[in-house]
């Protein structure tokens, strides 16, 4: 009964929603396992803004951000190629792509992305700075079993993963939300200045599961 009680208390704590604010999620090894699993109830997208940031040196294609649905493994998927130099938002499997963009190595990046059913136009915030809009798909939601993952690219959904796109570095201030964020608000979140927080996914009540090898730690930030 004791050890019974002891996994129903664990299985609460990790289920319950915990404040990042200040922190990051440290990927410190290549892997085709180490991940984190975000949680939402949220199943059905007309329309999606997510942002992040990120730090890292690697010199391959990598994973920045992974939806999938049991339809689209690439949902809404965040990768950048790194022999083009683009980054490529896809989009319910089809692909946008982002060039002529400053991505540093071992410098903190703040992406935001963007997509609308109705128009079917995606763009890309890269530093504050908006791209063109490009059409990406429309008509129709991104829906059904919603599994959203950092760290690796879903091939299928919920696994399929592969070393080479896998991210290393560290990820902080993941939101999501289920319309488009006005460009004062997206501004608002590239110079760390208020702002409304995801309704799907909030940093500061994310709800998540690490798998393997990936680590919480407070943001690395420069001194001033």
């Amino acid at each position: 009964m004791k050890f019974l009680l002891l996994m129903m208390m664990l299985t609460a704590c990790a289920a319950s929603p915990r404040d990042l604010s200040g922190k990051m999620f440290t990927f410190p090894a290549q892997t085709n396992r180490a991940h984190v699993k975000l949680n939402t109830l949220s199943q059905d997208f007309s329309a999606v803004t997510v942002c992040h940031r990120s730090f890292t040196d690697l010199k391959r294609d990598h994973i920045l951000f992974s939806l999938a649905t049991p339809s689209n493994s690439n949902g809404f998927l965040i990768f950048w190629d790194y022999t083009n130099q683009e980054m490529e938002p896809h989009i319910k499997n089809v692909k946008s792509e982002f060039g002529g963009l400053d991505y540093k190595p071992n410098t903190w990046h703040s992406i935001c992305t963007t997509w609308d059913s109705e128009s079917g136009l995606v763009q890309l915030w890269f530093d504050g700075q908006p791209s063109i809009r490009k059409f990406s798909s429309s008509g129709s939601n991104i829906s059904g079993t919603t599994i959203i993952i950092l760290g690796q690219e879903q091939d299928s959904h919920g696994g399929g993963f592969d070393t080479k796109q896998s991210f290393v570095g560290m990820m902080s201030d993941v939101h999501m939300w289920d319309y488009i964020l006005s460009p004062c608000e997206i501004q608002s979140y590239n110079d760390y200045l208020n702002f409304s927080p995801g309704n799907v996914l909030n940093w500061r009540a994310l709800e998540f599961q690490i798998i393997d090898k990936v680590l919480i730690e407070d943001k690395l930030m420069n001194c001033h």
